[in-house]
């Protein structure tokens, strides 16, 4: 790969202090969008979607076309890799996802790991095309859910609140449930890698429910197998921008930063602006982390709380996001509103 600097977004990733910071929202290309609503009824399922690289495509740069973001994040789903390893996997109206649950070491033959890439070309082919597509100065952002995130799935079989299920397997039988762990590093990695190698020029790694572990396992089962995979991205892309995302996990965000490698840390809307810019930012660039409730509601709150964040972040290295991804009931308006208000405009 061939880090451009001369892209926005790659300049705060590279350390550079910029006049306005680069922007973009976690989940920028969804629901709240009505050309998304049409293109996913074209695709038919969820999964469709996901797989149809023209229409994947699409969806991708519909929110750069409205707000002119400084990044594009590839269109596709942090559960394809269990998909790929062949767990049934549905999307239901009102349920989310659904997948036929895997919940001892016994059950891990089910997992086929001797080709993921047969089901996730079409994913390759996205990234390749989005490469050439997006603007000369948007960054193209590849992603996957880090291992625990994925694994809360594939065990629970769904969300979960109290994710009392993948817990019990994990400190019961931490051996075996090791083994899950090691394919998904390894998976992960060899998606990621591939998503490079097409074209993708920053990796996010979403550990969206880190914080539901305490300290010592949220080491780990959060913090190691994400250190494994920037060590196996960077054995071949030395240069290669990784972000983490461990939502909710309060101070322990200190640790994560200095042990995994990332480049750059986001910032779930749970973070005081002070502390982070004092002791997360002096460390690495963050992102982040605008409530996407606020997006919803708008108004002087929303235009308020985002100058707010400017103003604590801007004199360092620093990218605006939200603390989560956009709600589908988020008014498109506010969304512009905000890009304005990033803009300076």
């Amino acid at each position: 790969m061939t880090v451009s600097t001369n892209k926005p977004l790659l300049k705060s990733l590279s350390g550079e202090v910029q006049s306005r910071p680069p922007f973009w929202l976690m989940r920028q290309a969804g629901r709240y969008l009505p050309e998304y609503r049409e293109a996913r009824a074209n695709a038919g399922s969820f999964l469709d979607l996901c797989y149809n690289p023209e229409l994947a495509e699409e969806v991708t740069l519909q929110p750069l076309r409205r707000y002119g973001m400084d990044a594009a994040i590839l269109f596709a789903d942090i559960l394809l890799i269990p998909h790929a390893l062949g767990q049934p996997l549905a999307y239901k109206e009102g349920e989310g996802p659904v997948l036929d649950p895997i919940r001892a070491a016994t059950e891990l033959g089910r997992l086929d790991v001797t080709d993921i890439h047969k089901t996730l070309d079409p994913v390759y082919e996205t990234v390749a095309r989005l490469s050439q597509s997006i603007p000369k100065d948007c960054t193209l952002i590849g992603f996957a859910g880090a291992p625990w995130t994925v694994a809360t799935y594939m065990v629970e079989g769904r969300g979960s609140k109290d994710y009392a299920k993948i817990k019990h397997w994990a400190y019961s039988d931490p051996v075996g449930f090791d083994v899950l762990m090691d394919i998904l590093v390894e998976a992960t990695t060899a998606y990621l890698l591939k998503q490079v190698a097409a074209g993708a020029e920053v990796i996010q790694i979403f550990d969206t429910w880190a914080g539901v572990l305490p300290d010592n396992e949220f080491k780990k089962w959060s913090i190691e197998p994400t250190r494994r995979i920037v060590e196996g991205l960077r054995s071949q892309y030395p240069e290669l921008p990784v972000i983490g995302f461990p939502k909710g996990v309060g101070g322990n965000i200190i640790d994560y930063v200095r042990e995994t490698g990332v480049t750059a840390v986001s910032l779930d809307t749970g973070t005081p602006l002070d502390w982070a810019a004092r002791e997360v930012q002096s460390l690495v660039p963050v992102q982040g982390n605008l409530d996407p409730m606020l997006l919803v509601s708008g108004g002087v709150a929303m235009e308020d709380r985002i100058r707010q964040i400017i103003d604590t972040f801007v004199k360092n290295p620093f990218i605006f996001n939200l603390g989560h991804g956009i709600v589908p009931q988020t008014p498109p308006e506010n969304v512009a509103r905000l890009a304005e208000i990033v803009r300076g405009d």
